[in-house]
Formats: structure tokens, sequence, C-alpha cells
């Protein structure tokens, strides 16, 4: 896929933070994983958004993170910030460090600390469209408890001109079209992988994904297709991933994409608590789903 302009369009890794046996931060290693989803067919990286557990990261930690990205990046690889906190304040901070080091734009969640109001919502976004930076605004309604309904992205869209897209993770297909009558200058990422196929059937400019991290070259293939409308080639492919993908939906999204990465021999390693590894049942699980999803790809 060719570089865009737009930070937000193409698929954007939403990286793991690769941690030792020590559950310390391995930097180099993450610098080279950033290296090799841009030699592998991906257009960008969101450090620091759920998948990298930035809930349980210092703030030296975090900084770094994001300062390791944009110093890895080659030329035309984009790095969007993720900057969801509990407070406005917090993902101002944050915002204002991804502007000082280069990154192209931000991610941003509801603020989390508890279940927002509209008005509380809409206040949280302008605070951090003060820093000035592109905002693709990030419907959670699981972790957040606040959801990002199509009446309150046309309200943000109306009160915040620098939210420009958002990440879609509420599972719910029907919104995007929502979106585009209601907030048309928003545009649409797939926020989960699982729904890539049903959400690129409305029109969406990107796709900011888990599974990427373990597999590249094929979720780009996967992506172009889809959103040319090559359906027919499209879904055999989309069936042999989809039980894989669905992972990213679950709970144990960070855990399960981690051991598909230790699985096709990229390194994802251990998770920091709360989270512990999965179930025996789960890993079984796991394995079979993404030995499926390789065999595929390999035996075609």
């Amino acid at each position: 896929m060719a570089a865009t302009s737009k930070p937000w369009h193409g698929i954007l890794t939403a990286t793991a933070t690769p941690f030792d046996d020590n559950l310390d931060i391995d930097y180099i290693k993450y610098a080279e994983h950033v290296q090799w989803l841009a030699a592998n067919g991906t257009q960008g990286v969101v450090p620091n958004g759920s998948l990298g557990e930035y809930q349980v990261l210092s703030d030296e930690e975090r900084a770094r993170i994001l300062e390791t990205a944009i110093e890895a990046a080659p030329t035309g690889f984009h790095v969007v910030a993720g900057v969801g906190a509990y407070g406005a304040k917090e993902s101002r901070h944050w915002a204002e460090h991804a502007a000082e080091y280069g990154a192209g734009a931000l991610m941003l969640l509801p603020p989390n600390a508890y279940r927002a109001s509209d008005d509380e919502v809409v206040a949280h976004y302008q605070e951090v469209g003060k820093v000035g930076l592109p905002i693709i605004a990030y419907n959670n309604p699981f972790d957040t408890k606040v959801d990002l309904i199509p009446e309150l992205v046309a309200r943000i869209a109306d009160e915040v001109p620098n939210v420009v897209a958002i990440k879609e993770f509420s599972g719910d297909v029907k919104r995007i079209w929502q979106i585009h009558q209601r907030a048309p200058r928003i545009e649409v990422l797939v926020g989960a992988d699982d729904v890539l196929l049903e959400l690129s059937t409305a029109g969406v400019v990107g796709w900011i994904a888990g599974f990427p991290n373990a597999m590249p070259k094929e979720s780009a293939e996967l992506y172009q297709l889809v959103t040319s409308g090559n359906y027919v080639q499209a879904a055999p492919m989309y069936a042999a991933v989809h039980d894989l993908f669905n992972w990213d939906s679950r709970k144990e999204f960070i855990q399960a994409i981690k051991l598909a990465m230790d699985i096709v021999g990229r390194y994802g390693g251990p998770t920091r608590l709360p989270r512990l590894p999965l179930s025996p049942r789960d890993e079984e699980k796991l394995r079979a789903d993404t030995a499926r999803a390789v065999a595929f790809f390999k035996n075609r």
C-alpha cells in the first residue's frame, strides 16, 4: 500500500509492549518491531494504546515508548500517539509530549475514570484539542463505560474541529452508516479486527489493528482486498482468520495477541499484572486459531 499524507489512513498497528522476563520493557525489541511492521505492508503504529498496556506503564516508560517509536519509524511511516488517561489534564500532557516529539496524530479515549456525561466527554476532547494535533476519537464502551454513539460523535464533530476520525470498537456494524449520516466529516477506522470486512462495506479509511503484530503482510493483503471491494477473493481469507481475529474483541486480547506473536516467531512476551496468562483451555483454542490462519496463507 502506498504511503499517505494523513497519519490516520491505512493500517495502523496498535503495538504490544515487549516486556522481558523481569517485566521490564525491552526498548530495542520494540524499535525493531516498529521497523519490521514498516517493512511488511503497514502504514503506521499506535504506541500506548490499550494493547500496549498503557495503564500499567510508568510515566517514564510511557514517554520512552512513544519516543522509541518515533525514532525507529522510517520516513513516511506514521506514529499516532495513544493519549488515553483518566482525565483531560493527563491526556493533554501526553498530547503535548506527542506534539513535542513529532507524532502525526493522537488517538484519544473519552475520560475513563468514571461514566462521563456527554458534556464532560465533549469538554475532554476540547481540552486535548487545544494542543492542535489531529485526533482520532476512540470508542471503546467496554473499557471506558462511555459509548460514543453517533449522535455524540456528531456533537464532537461540531464542537472540536481537529477530531478528524473515529476508531469504532463497539462491535455494532450498523454504527458506521449512522456516523456517516450524522457526522459526515468524521472518517471511520475499523477498531476491532473481527469486523474488518463488515465495516469495509460502508467505507473506511483505515484500520487500527491488533493482529498485524503477528501477521502484517497477510493483514495488509486482506485489507487491500476488502477496501477495494474484492469480497469474492477476500471472503475465504477472512473466514480463515476470523476466529483468530475474534480474540481482539475479548478481554484477553492482549495475552492472545502476544501469544500469537510468539507462535509465529515474533516476540510477544508476558503481560504485566493484573493480566495473567491465558488459561490452558484458552491457550489451546488460541493456538488452534493461529495454526488455522497460518496454514491458510501457507497452503493456498
